[in-house]
């Protein structure tokens, strides 16, 4: 398989590597990895790591582990529970046996594998035990753990950041299974929530979760982390700490003792990065080979796409992973980290370029929190009517009686508001006194639309990371199985336009 990634050359030196090896994807890869061809692969893997797949191409990715590679992302590991735990520089709070939820995906998914691995290493026991959870749905297993906490304790939180929001919400609403209520008949819950309660009375306000919990880590993964975090603290009392990684790579980046932007991690990978125009050529011209530069090259508050080589017998060779991150600054100087400081962006063919404005997903969901949006979720694809503008679909929370034109209005001026560098033009006020648009168009959808959609794929089988409709560019069949008609949906917008599911 090294032959055939490396099209028969021998590079000597990093510049013939990059000269002679051309960029790939995972087509490059299908027919080896999705039948497991150990043989063909430059050293037997001790495991292999399934992610979800890319629609018509194939239905999910399986990722050869090297023992040494895996060796070498446990060090990694421990780097990120020592900063999830830390309250400043060499100001940690960790121990054995620390007590972690987990609302994760399970293995053979990364994270489960990350959760085994930091157990091994660590000392982390996992709330539900993760010997007990191949069983459990997601939820029965976020129910279990969340009982287990209630009842023993716990000391931090693995998983989804959203799960943490979530879970926190229907604490201070007193609502929903998730509530510490039911269970009030068990000694320790009713002297742990009377405690809690003592706290919340004290400052005039509703019990939250940290009036429960003292968390001394919380490690969160997903672009929801960076959108959710500062309420991740308002509810739990601490900052959940960013990591960037996916299967292909294992972990790429972290945030440090600030909890701000990203460094890289040095052992894994070794990194490319194509700057945004010749990605932009390599999508007009797919037999367009990009041109790269290296970590000491990059520019500051400049975007790109990254490129991965595994080290230690991995098999991913110049591998586009078809993510976007920007590079904030090319040190940390309030911390005196001399390392390119990063923050990812999202999926680069996930963008969506009104040609006036650029949005991902992070800057959507920003603009969503930020405007206090009552939303229970939401989609977005690029609609082309007489100006480019972006088509938001929203379930809203019970009791929402707005119109879509002040949503769509509210949404924008948050967008106009952050202070995103290369994705939203500041100018827009002189764009918008030129001629008149709407860059935003709103569909309300009906209430329950997402969790129809999800007992949909859970009687189909999907995976976990499969159970939610992707937040940017859903294609026209994941449209359908929500109810949407597209074409309905792009009529002018009334009062209240609504799509029924």
């Amino acid at each position: 398989m090294g032959r055939k990634l490396l099209h028969s050359a021998v590079p000597k030196t990093v510049a013939e590597f990059r000269e002679q090896v051309p960029l790939t994807t995972y087509l490059d890869y299908c027919s080896d990895l999705l039948q497991k061809c150990e043989d063909d692969l430059p050293v037997k893997p001790i495991t292999w790591v399934q992610t979800s797949g890319r629609s018509g191409e194939y239905a999910c990715k399986w990722v050869p582990v090297s023992r040494r590679f895996w060796d070498e992302a446990g060090i990694d590991f421990a780097a990120i529970a020592l900063f999830g735990a830390c309250s400043g520089k060499e100001k940690f709070t960790i121990q054995n046996n620390m007590r972690l939820l987990y609302a994760a995906a399970l293995t053979p998914c990364l994270t489960g594998n990350i959760a085994k691995k930091l157990q091994d290493d660590v000392g982390f026991a996992f709330l539900p035990s993760l010997d007990e959870i191949n069983s459990m749905s997601f939820e029965e297993r976020v129910e279990n753990g969340f009982n287990l906490a209630l009842s023993g304790g716990m000391d931090g939180f693995f998983g989804l950041g959203g799960v943490l929001v979530g879970i926190g919400e229907k604490i201070k609403n007193g609502s929903g299974k998730l509530n510490p209520i039911h269970l009030l008949k068990q000694p320790r819950v009713a002297i742990r929530f009377a405690r809690g309660l003592v706290k919340a009375k004290k400052e005039k306000r509703h019990i939250l979760p940290k009036d429960l919990w003292d968390l001394k880590v919380i490690v969160s993964m997903g672009t929801d982390s960076l959108v959710y975090q500062e309420r991740i603290k308002e509810l739990w009392g601490r900052m959940p700490l960013n990591v960037y990684g996916n299967s292909e790579t294992a972990v790429i980046a972290t945030q440090t003792w600030d909890y701000r932007d990203m460094v890289f991690f040095p052992n894994l990978n070794f990194l490319e990065f194509i700057p945004t125009e010749e990605c932009l050529k390599s999508r007009q011209n797919p037999f367009y080979q990009p041109k790269t530069v290296l970590l000491n090259e990059v520019r500051e508050q400049e975007t790109y796409e990254l490129v991965i080589t595994n080290f230690h017998g991995g098999i991913m060779t110049r591998y586009r992973l078809g993510e976007l991150i920007r590079i904030t600054a090319l040190r940390n100087a309030a911390l005196g980290i001399n390392l390119p400081q990063m923050v990812f962006e999202q999926r680069a063919d996930d963008l969506i370029d009104l040609g006036f404005m650029r949005l991902t997903e992070r800057v959507i969901g920003q603009a969503l929190e930020n405007a206090r949006i009552p939303y229970h979720g939401w989609m977005a694809h690029k609609e082309i009517a007489v100006n480019p503008r972006l088509r938001l679909y929203l379930e809203m929370q019970p009791g929402y009686a707005g119109s879509v034109k002040e949503l769509a209005h509210t949404i924008y001026e948050e967008i106009k508001q952050m202070d995103d560098g290369l994705y939203v033009y500041k100018d827009l006020a002189s764009l918008e006194n030129l001629i008149d648009f709407s860059p935003i168009e709103i569909t309300l959808l009906d209430a329950g639309t997402f969790s129809n959609y999800k007992k949909i794929k859970t009687s189909q089988g999907a995976d976990l990371t499969e159970l939610k409709p992707p937040h940017i560019n859903p294609s026209e069949e994941i449209l359908a199985q929500l109810g949407i008609d597209v074409a309905r949906a792009a009529e002018p917008a009334g009062h209240k336009q609504r799509v029924s599911n």
